[in-house]
């Protein structure tokens, strides 16, 4: 199967506090086109990379009226960032560390933030430790508590062992398991969601993050209550605030979205319609609510 990637950005390597290398997608539209506009920085979720964003990003830099440049981060131990010895540190304050080591290797004093899913619980603890860099925030199917159920689900799903054998097995597969609650994707969106998922290695398909990553969450109890973040998100809510929330999601409650609405009148609410957690950012009429959410900021 084919590279998504057409050569729309550059490849940019830095390293975290504690000397990893990671690596970022850096979209940045030609000349001053983006001159005193702030950018856009992008977290992905528990074991997606940057290629998540890869078409959002294309449609936001190439905006024809505010033209923003935006950056995609592979988290620690997924996408083309190196994988940790020290498997503890993955964890949400050292990813949260590595966001804030992005900023400084490439000169970010403030952005908007988009977060998918555990970037959004990121983007939590930013807003309470470094709320300097925000200016914004838009969070991807994520809140401050989230469901046990949908955290069971993407813990059998991560720790099934299945691997397929070639590409198409790998898109059947994701379909398979997703279809119920992606109901809006057509042929090529499940196309570029394994792209977005899988390296080619040797011509086969291979999750892209480490595998430790996905055993980590088979040692939480589950029928214990999960940690829960409103205090980090009363600093979020300063912020100017929007909410995707997929239509069919198991993860983020209605009642935590009420609560959040609540906590945050001026949120901007978005229903992803016929997506589940966590939506594609590219579909349907998301792009055209971001531009709009977008639009209020210089």
């Amino acid at each position: 199967m084919p590279d998504m990637d057409a050569g729309d950005f550059q490849q940019r390597y830095y390293s975290s506090a504690d000397g990893l290398t990671l690596y970022a997608r850096d979209y940045q539209p030609e000349g001053a086109a983006t001159a005193g506009r702030l950018p856009v920085i992008c977290l992905p979720g528990l074991t997606r990379n940057s290629r998540d964003f890869h078409p959002l990003a294309l449609f936001l830099c190439r905006d024809e009226t505010a033209p923003r440049r935006v950056i995609a981060l592979d988290s620690r131990g997924r996408g083309n960032s190196a994988w940790d010895e020290n498997k503890a540190n993955y964890n949400l304050a050292v990813e949260t560390a590595d966001v804030i080591a992005a900023c400084a290797a490439f000169g970010i004093e403030r952005a908007i933030f988009i977060g998918t899913s555990r970037g959004g619980l990121i983007l939590h603890l930013i807003a309470a430790t470094r709320p300097d860099l925000l200016e914004a925030v838009i969070l991807n199917d994520i809140g401050p508590a989230i469901e046990a159920g949908g955290l069971a689900l993407i813990r059998d799903y991560l720790n099934s062992g299945r691997k397929p054998a070639d590409w198409k097995e790998a898109t059947d597969t994701l379909q398979e398991n997703h279809g119920a609650s992606f109901t809006a994707l057509s042929v090529e969106d499940w196309r570029e969601m394994t792209l977005a998922l899988y390296r080619d290695i040797d011509g086969r398909p291979v999750a892209d993050f480490d595998p430790a990553i996905a055993e980590a969450l088979q040692s939480v109890d589950l029928s214990q209550p999960l940690p829960e973040l409103w205090e980090q998100f009363e600093s979020l809510s300063r912020f100017p605030l929007m909410l995707i929330r997929g239509e069919n999601t198991a993860l983020l409650s209605k009642e935590t979205v009420e609560e959040m609405v609540l906590r945050h009148p001026s949120l901007v609410l978005h229903a992803a319609h016929g997506q589940g957690h966590a939506p594609l950012l590219h579909l349907g009429n998301i792009p055209a609510a971001i531009e709009a959410f977008l639009a209020k900021f210089r």
